[in-house]
């Protein structure tokens, strides 16, 4: 019952956050709504679970994951707002960041999250939260695709530049 009052509370939340956006499939808030969404879900669906057979190892490789996100989230937050010079919002940077982790992958915060999403699913694995990762992973997906379209147009050729030197999630390979 507490789960259900926070989830709804934190779906509350993504839409006043995202509200102006999900008219616009073309925006990527449109998509990265649905990603939390799913994201909501999947912890949620989590409950519980997140301390049981604490050393085996799927629960280490669990832990590994969302210790790896935050740092990643806090690395890219970081880079963000000290390179990025931010205007109105750490996302509406008036600069292309190519430092830190953006060097290799053009998106670590949405890395993050698909961390966050996978490491959450090892806690107990079930058909509904390998669904909800799906979902998450696939919105994201589409979160970055629409991203890289506005950084085009907002960076021009020194974002395409970018784009052809780096990975969209993982170093090396996507």
């Amino acid at each position: 019952m507490i789960g259900t009052f926070i989830f709804a509370l934190c779906s509350g939340i993504n839409v006043a956050f995202s509200w102006r956006w999900l008219g616009n499939p073309r925006h990527h808030g449109f998509y990265r709504f649905f990603a939390f969404e799913a994201l909501g879900g999947l912890l949620l669906s989590q409950t519980g679970k997140w301390f049981a057979d604490p050393f085996s190892f799927r629960q280490i490789l669990s832990w590994v994951l969302l210790i790896c996100s935050l740092v990643l989230a806090v690395h890219g937050f970081r880079i963000l707002r000290v390179h990025g010079r931010p205007k109105g919002g750490f996302e509406q940077t008036t600069a292309l960041v190519a430092e830190g982790a953006f060097r290799y992958v053009r998106h670590p915060m949405y890395g993050s999250l698909l961390l966050l999403a996978f490491g959450a699913l090892l806690k107990s694995i079930s058909w509904l939260g390998a669904g909800l990762a799906v979902v998450t992973t696939l919105c994201l997906v589409l979160t970055a695709l629409a991203e890289e379209q506005e950084n085009l147009a907002r960076f021009g050729p020194s974002y395409a530049a970018y784009r052809a030197r780096t990975r969209m999630f993982i170093p090396w390979l996507f």
